[in-house]
């Protein structure tokens, strides 16, 4: 009998094409860091967002639910933890643009985080989903922030990105692996 999955190219587009589906970028980062925690591989968490609660909806004991709330102060990066005795750090972005990545989906609040972290030793980077090609990089932040600086652009071209970034790959267990990446990266 002859499967569809029993072809090669089949299997590479399919898993291109339809491994992602309903899977936010995030979802699969945190899917990826519970595997690395349950495998003692690192300790990497997602940033809880700093808010304040104004108003509290109570229709029963057991379903509060939050009706009002504003955010404290702008927030870092979305994680951090420790990896291979390392500090690290990164934020995930998504970007729906097939040709570059703009600067806007960056706040000057992660810029500056960044920036500091890095000073201090970090190993800091930016994960970008480039949605429209079903593909991950791992975008050093250094060179990241070398290109912003620049002021050449007010975006980061998908040209930039597939030659500077080190491709993130899929797996069922660990659907954004980019431990891999951060080795090939930094050297790990």
């Amino acid at each position: 009998m002859k499967y569809p999955n029993s072809n090669k190219h089949f299997q590479k587009e399919a898993l291109h094409d339809t491994s992602r589906r309903g899977m936010s970028l995030e979802s699969e980062i945190n899917r990826s860091n519970q595997y690395y925690l349950d495998n003692d591989l690192a300790n990497i968490h997602k940033k809880p967002t700093p808010i304040t609660i104004v108003n509290v909806d109570y229709p029963s004991r057991n379903a509060a639910k939050i009706t009002e709330a504003y955010f404290k102060i702008p927030s870092t990066t979305d994680y951090n933890g420790i990896y291979k005795g390392k500090y690290i750090d990164f934020e995930a972005k998504e970007c729906q643009s097939k040709t570059a990545f703009p600067f806007t989906s960056i706040h000057p609040h992660q810029i500056k985080h960044l920036q500091s972290v890095i000073k201090h030793g970090a190993v800091a980077f930016l994960i970008m989903r480039m949605t429209h090609y079903g593909r991950d990089y791992l975008i050093r932040a250094d060179e990241f922030l070398a290109f912003y600086f620049s002021g050449k652009r007010k975006s980061l071209p998908y040209s930039w990105i597939q030659e500077h970034g080190y491709p993130i790959t899929f797996k069922l267990l660990i659907p954004c692996d980019y431990l891999k990446a951060v080795d090939e990266a930094f050297n790990l």
